[in-house]
């Protein structure tokens, strides 16, 4: 997914499979992640949609601290806070989980289908 911009330049923002419907509205994951990476408490970070009974999918982040960092419920707080600061409204995450080590296959990328498919895993429907 991308845009071009007034003089013709391209811009990818992100992949459409990693693309969050909620409540009708597309939202961006890259985005959300770019703004959450600067929080100097994070080090590494991942979002995708995760199963919403109102809104079809809510926004979720799972981060993995910088090292040093204490995953806390008062960390989590800050970061939405932060992201809140941000993002428009409807793109900033709904909750945060905490993970000691993102998945990765062996060239290094992030392996997000397997952070996401553990919220999905006891549904039929993936949005």
């Amino acid at each position: 997914m991308g845009y071009l911009d007034q003089e013709g330049y391209l811009y990818l923002t992100d992949r459409k499979a990693f693309m969050i419907i909620s409540g009708g509205v597309n939202i961006y994951p890259q985005a959300i992640e770019d703004a959450l990476i600067t929080h100097p408490k994070v080090g590494d970070v991942a979002v995708f949609g995760v199963p919403d009974a109102e809104m079809g999918e809510a926004v979720k982040a799972v981060i993995e601290p910088a090292p040093g960092v204490e995953p806390t419920e008062d960390l989590a707080q800050e970061l939405l806070t932060f992201a809140r600061g941000r993002l428009a409204h409807y793109m900033a995450p709904r909750s945060i989980d905490f993970i000691a080590e993102m998945p990765r296959l062996p060239t290094g990328k992030l392996y997000k289908r397997l952070l996401r498919d553990t919220y999905w895993q006891s549904r039929e429907s993936k949005i």
